[in-house]
């Protein structure tokens, strides 16, 4: 039975002093014994936690009566025991690094693409004059995709504004952006606007939601999520598995961490073989010096640093110079 919950969420809502505001909204978080992960930006927040389901219920609360936040919406999940180990709030740049970073060329709150409930956009998907494009990466999309969706070769969503000229043959189409809980086809669909695509939709909530609402129908193989379940089913309609080991060939939907930290490769790997391989994707990982301990599970903690204000401070002020 489950006993805790998993939030995911992002909203698109300017945070003036963003870097105390992470240092802030850390200790809030672990005032009300949550762990997971938040990215906090000028632009908005980003963030997976689980907790119990009081904690939960008092996080949303939070979140929704802070006037910045109030159009939050969270995707929850029940689990049987919390998602992350440990609390992690950080400042970055970008609340998902895209490089499109300029309100005054790409801006969530001002125009994207239009947005889909899952049975809509379940409706639409196989309609002759349509597009599905998948604007995750490529250990995301190997483990599940939508049937018949356009997957790009991009190894973090940075690459994704490279990609878009290869999209041109699609442009009297209708593009149908999705991607884990909506938060890429924001910029990703604001993005095709800007370069001319003209008919351009995204699924809200992401696969997450057309999990809970639309059953995950099509949706082949399984969802990849940022937190220790690693992956996660979302179709009760028609399951198919369609990845393989990385060593073996071996049907699995099994997806890890490389033991090896420098390699930290995700990648698909069956349980006989990972224990064969001790974790890793080859035998040059496995034998590495720096090496990680395999548990089975290919899931590895990373130790949360505390938030430097004075110094991302100082480099903001370098750049502002700069500029």
């Amino acid at each position: 039975m489950a006993n805790y919950q998993t939030l995911l969420y992002y909203c698109y809502s300017p945070i003036e002093h963003a870097e105390q505001f992470a240092d802030d909204h850390l200790n809030f978080c672990k005032s009300l014994n949550l762990v997971g992960r938040i990215i906090v930006a000028d632009e908005g927040l980003n963030g997976t936690v689980s907790g119990s389901a009081e904690s939960c219920k008092a996080y949303m609360e939070a979140i929704h009566a802070d006037p910045r936040f109030a159009k939050t919406e969270f995707k929850i999940d029940e689990v049987p025991e919390p998602s992350f180990i440990k609390m992690h709030c950080r400042y970055k740049p970008e609340i998902v690094h895209s490089g499109l970073r300029d309100p005054k060329i790409i801006d969530p709150n001002k125009q994207t693409g239009k947005h889909l409930e899952p049975k809509d956009f379940m409706a639409m998907k196989d309609d002759a004059d349509v597009v599905i494009l998948d604007v995750r990466s490529n250990y995301e999309h190997s483990v599940g995709r939508f049937k018949n969706a356009i997957t790009l070769d991009i190894e973090n969503f940075r690459e994704f504004p490279e990609k878009v000229k290869e999209l041109e043959q699609f442009k009297g189409k209708k593009i149908l952006t999705y991607c884990t809980g909506g938060i890429k086809c924001e910029k990703a669909s604001a993005l095709l606007l800007k370069e001319g695509f003209e008919d351009v939709y995204q699924l809200h909530g992401g696969i997450i939601k057309y999990g809970k609402e639309a059953g995950g129908k099509d949706f082949e193989g399984k969802c990849y999520v940022f937190d220790n379940r690693v992956t996660v089913d979302v179709n009760s309609i028609n399951p198919e598995v369609i990845s393989t080991c990385k060593n073996c060939g071996k049907t699995t939907s099994k997806m890890i961490n490389c033991a090896n930290p420098v390699c930290n490769e995700h990648f698909t790997q069956c349980d006989e073989c990972g224990w064969e391989m001790d974790g890793c994707c080859s035998d040059a990982c496995k034998t590495h010096p720096r090496k990680r301990e395999y548990d089975g599970t290919g899931y590895y903690v990373k130790v949360p640093q505390p938030v430097n204000i004075e110094k991302i401070s100082k480099r903001k002020h370098k750049k502002t110079i700069k500029n």
